[in-house]
């Protein structure tokens, strides 16, 4: 049964007045035509649903079925035409991010507290995993878009779109202060207790490839399920670890940590954001993706 819905507008706002005419003031129509629309679906549905006076009309017991529907339809429409209004104005709306740990602390972080600043009414709710995971939940469509770190690895319709370079350095805690007086070589960083993420991250795989590439097996002493508890276990001498330099830097100034001198480079890597090209994003979503691409 393919009835028009404007019969069923016509009809809420019928049994809501009461009364064809303010129906039809409400409606910025006339009287005739909510007349006629209200006879069509009746004639439709089979049944009476308004019982006709001097002083108004009253729902019969079937139109009083459909008015509890249709009223509870209505508001439906009503909070979704509000909501896409909130998010058109940026008032409202929410944004769900995956992100890898690195991304978040080197360049998310600040950008939310921006993008918070500018639209408090938006809420926002991160996936904080390795990249992998993160890629995985864009392309199932758990979230919106994703902040990793290279390599992503990822296949079209995802599309990778560079933020920023950042630089992972090689520190150790005070029980190492003397390596920092000469430069390490990778044979030799080997032999000391060695900090890693786990082996479902990116990062791991990188250092892991870092070494091989130059000749050297290694096989770390502890592997950390996230980047923040890397920090305290260096911290604590219960090994060296790599760390981007934007997350030492003040321990270093403190003295707390120190940065140790490796024979080779390690190479940079980038901070990305993937999105899905085969699916729109909110409009608030786009608004915070502007933002990361100032960066």
């Amino acid at each position: 049964m393919a009835i028009s819905y404007d019969y069923y507008r016509i009809f809420y706002y019928v049994a809501k007045y009461k009364n064809f005419t303010q129906a039809a003031n409400a409606l910025m129509n006339n009287q005739p035509n909510v007349s006629r629309s209200i006879s069509n679906l009746e004639h439709e549905l089979g049944c009476r649903l308004f019982l006709r006076s001097n002083r108004g009309v009253t729902l019969t017991p079937e139109g009083e079925k459909l008015y509890s529907r249709v009223a509870a339809a209505h508001r439906q429409l009503q909070a979704a035409e509000a909501e896409l209004a909130g998010e058109r104005s940026l008032q409202s709306g929410t944004i769900s991010i995956g992100v890898s740990e690195t991304a978040l602390h080197v360049l998310l972080l600040a950008k939310l507290q921006i993008f918070h600043k500018l639209y408090p009414g938006i809420r926002i709710r991160i996936s904080s995993v390795a990249t992998p995971q993160a890629v995985s939940a864009l392309r199932s469509g758990l979230v919106d878009f994703a902040v990793v770190t290279t390599p992503t690895k990822i296949v079209r319709p995802l599309k990778e779109l560079p933020l920023m370079e950042y630089q992972e350095v090689l520190i150790g805690g005070p029980r190492f202060k003397e390596l920092a007086n000469h430069t390490l070589t990778l044979k030799e960083l080997s032999s000391y207790p060695l900090i890693f993420m786990n082996s479902h991250s990116n990062t791991h795989d990188f250092f892991m490839r870092f070494f091989l590439d130059h000749g050297v097996a290694v096989h770390p002493d502890i592997e950390a399920s996230s980047v923040d508890q890397i920090f305290p276990m260096i911290k604590n001498d219960l090994g060296l670890g790599f760390l981007p330099e934007e997350m030492t830097r003040e321990a270093v100034q403190k003295g707390e940590v120190f940065p140790l001198r490796l024979e080779y480079e390690i190479p940079r890597r980038t901070i990305c954001l993937v999105k899905d090209t085969g699916r729109p994003v909110s409009i608030s979503a786009n608004e915070l993706i502007k933002l990361l691409k100032t960066s």
